[in-house]
């Protein structure tokens, strides 16, 4: 659903068909990416509720991939069952755990419901389909139920109506400037500092004394060096210049600095 709302032109418009390669795993998907396979990647980044998307933050280090465009998408989880099945019917619900986490208030409802974790929210309904179950249902996006054929028996079972998920579209460092976009006014960085007290405190100074506005700043740790750790922004900006001050303010404190990409905020 993210991918097919976000691979659109500056006009809001497709120009050309669209095939969506599915990944069992993150790490792959950025394999794919380098590797030519795919020519963009659409993953989340962060969820308006339960946070961020850790893996992904240090995968965007770690591959030459550039963030090109992001999106938020609204979450709104719905149960789904097999054509004929009755909600009398239902003894269990399968879903992702953070989907089931986020409809608490229906499942307390419905203690008949015996809640079970599943792989993925559309993946829950596929698997109800494929094997005929007709006392288990899904709980999953509307998407789900038109591509496998089920039937929607409840809608907005979430607890939270105001529930997002961030998506970042993603190319390769290459061909990231064949992008169609708006004018970027955001950027996503990644930097390290030296571990002494008060280097965090200077560069986040840099960042306001070049008059960007700092939107998130996420902390990892690095691999095979205990408590040292990378330092993720996000800041708009006003001018291009503005960003590239901010930019060469950091390169010039941090023991590392890796932009991950310009683009319009969502």
């Amino acid at each position: 659903m993210a991918a097919l709302g976000l691979l659109v032109d500056v006009n809001g418009q497709r120009d050309r068909p669209i095939e969506i390669v599915p990944c069992t795993l993150s790490a792959v998907v950025f394999e794919r990416l380098v590797a030519g396979e795919v020519d963009i990647a659409v993953l989340p980044i962060e969820n308006s509720l339960h946070g961020s998307v850790a893996e992904h933050y240090d995968l965007l280090l770690e591959h030459p991939v550039r963030i090109v465009s992001e999106g938020l998408l609204r979450i709104r989880f719905n149960l789904i069952a097999a054509p004929g099945v009755e909600f009398a019917d239902l003894r269990r619900v399968l879903s992702h755990p953070v989907a089931l986490a986020q409809c608490r208030s229906f499942l307390a409802a419905n203690p008949q419901l015996e809640a079970l974790p599943f792989y993925d929210t559309a993946g829950s309904v596929k698997h109800l389909m494929e094997q005929g179950l007709r006392e288990t249902a899904g709980i999953a996006p509307e998407l789900a139920a038109t591509e496998y054929g089920g039937t929607i028996l409840r809608r907005d079972l979430e607890d939270h109506a105001e529930n997002f998920t961030r998506f970042h579209v993603l190319c390769r460092d290459e061909s990231a400037s064949d992008w169609p976009q708006q004018p970027a006014n955001k950027m996503s960085v990644a930097f390290s500092v030296e571990h002494r007290p008060g280097t965090l405190v200077q560069a986040l100074q840099l960042l306001a004394n070049a008059g960007v506005d700092l939107t998130r700043i996420e902390s990892r740790p690095v691999p095979g060096r205990p408590w040292e750790y990378v330092f993720y922004v996000e800041f708009r900006f006003g001018s291009i210049g503005a960003a590239e001050a901010a930019l060469a303010a950091l390169q010039m404190h941090c023991r590392m600095v890796k932009e991950l990409g310009r683009y319009a905020a969502a």
